[in-house]
């Protein structure tokens, strides 16, 4: 098929397929230039976007339900690869497609490794997992800012891995000239902002890693999938810390977009960040969020190395407690400095030194308050 747009070939309604946006498509003068074509299909393609519990909403999308309308007599289709129930639903409902049938394939990727680490170093840590496993391979690296991109980019061509940026503050030219080196050569890693991968069919890529918190399970999983599409082993990697959470919070509450928006984005943030802290199978949680029912695989990091889990009731008991009582006001470093005890000038300024609560977390410490480890003494399976 031909990607045609030239004012020829539209005039003499020869257009073998024509792609277009929904913003430009919904225009009067579109419609009405559409209307004088031979049209045997409209594929409404990213369809999840018509959702607002998809993860890329634009309200666009919702409108694109006018093709059933002014053009009844011509067969749509609607195509997405992350949708869950809610998000088809809505697919069904906006576009006008009550009675089509649903074709839902599975979401598994059976040759894909989850593998999720705490973030110390990230970079460090990125370099560390390449090397050990995939120097010299095609890797994609996925970061949350223009600026992240570019240090990455630098820190791994420093240490002997081929990268490249790409991010839509760079040039039209080279990130053309970026992408196209990372399709056609072997050995590079792209290290890009969501900017980069849609569209893109190699499929020798052996690993996606995340160096910060993806916004959401659709996200996350649209983008790891980018990896292994020739069907061989490959790994979806992921580094992350309590600080990306805190981060993409702040910026979904400052954002620009609806309160209910907000919400839903907030439930998404909430949802990949109980698939990082999940002590079950990594690949049965992410299928579970899709609607899809599944064995653990035994073969993730959590199936091959189950982690030591223990009953952290009574910890969990003691924070909250302090929380309610320094006013659920404060920041958790100072949270933290009461429960432990430490009766510094913050602490004492606000009279915290004579809680209740002040010093009853003394058997743990910053680091195990901070990202819920156990107490000193070992971890209890449960």
């Amino acid at each position: 098929m031909r990607r045609a747009t030239s004012p020829g070939r539209r005039r003499r309604n020869t257009l073998d397929l024509l792609y277009v946006a929904p913003e430009r498509l919904l225009t009067p003068r579109f419609l009405d230039f559409l209307a004088r074509l031979n049209i045997a299909l409209f594929a409404i393609d990213e369809a999840h976007c018509v959702s607002h519990w998809g993860h890329d909403f634009r309200p666009e999308y919702q409108q694109l339900g006018v093709l059933a309308d002014r053009f009844p007599q011509v067969p749509r289709i609607a195509l997405t690869a992350t949708a869950d129930a809610q998000t088809r639903a809505d697919i069904l409902h906006y576009l006008k497609l009550g009675d089509a049938r649903v074709f839902l394939a599975s979401f598994d990727r059976p040759n894909l490794f989850y593998q999720v680490v705490e973030k110390h170093n990230a970079k460090k840590q990125l370099l560390e997992f390449i090397r050990s496993a995939y120097l010299g391979a095609s890797g994609i690296v996925y970061c949350l800012s223009r600026k992240r991109v570019e240090d990455t980019a630098e820190w791994l061509c420093s240490n002997g891995i081929h990268a490249l940026p790409y991010h839509a503050g760079l040039s039209h030219a080279v990130r053309e000239a970026n992408q196209r080196a990372f399709i056609r050569e072997e050995g590079i890693v792209m290290v890009a902002t969501i900017a980069f991968g849609m569209g893109i069919d190699k499929p020798d890529v052996r690993f996606v890693a995340h160096i910060d918190l993806p916004k959401s399970p659709e996200n996350f999983y649209q983008e790891s999938g980018r990896a292994g599409r020739d069907g061989l082993p490959t790994t979806s990697w992921l580094c992350y810390g309590l600080n990306d959470m805190v981060q993409l919070t702040q910026m979904i509450q400052s954002s620009e977009m609806a309160d209910l928006q907000k919400q839903v984005e907030l439930a998404k943030l909430d949802a990949m960040l109980a698939f990082c802290e999940t002590a079950g199978c990594r690949r049965q949680h992410i299928l579970s969020h899709f609607g899809e029912r599944s064995q653990p695989c035994g073969h993730c990091d959590n199936c091959l190395h189950p982690p030591a889990t223990f009953d952290a009731t009574v910890p969990v008991q003691k924070l909250l407690s302090c929380i309610y009582r320094v006013g659920q006001r404060c920041s958790a470093n100072h949270v933290v400095d009461v429960l432990l005890g430490r009766a510094n000038q913050h602490v004492t300024s606000f009279g915290h030194d004579q809680l209740s609560t002040f010093g009853i977390g003394r058997e743990l410490n910053q680091r195990a308050l901070a990202l819920g480890h156990p107490p000193a003494g070992g971890a209890q399976d449960h």
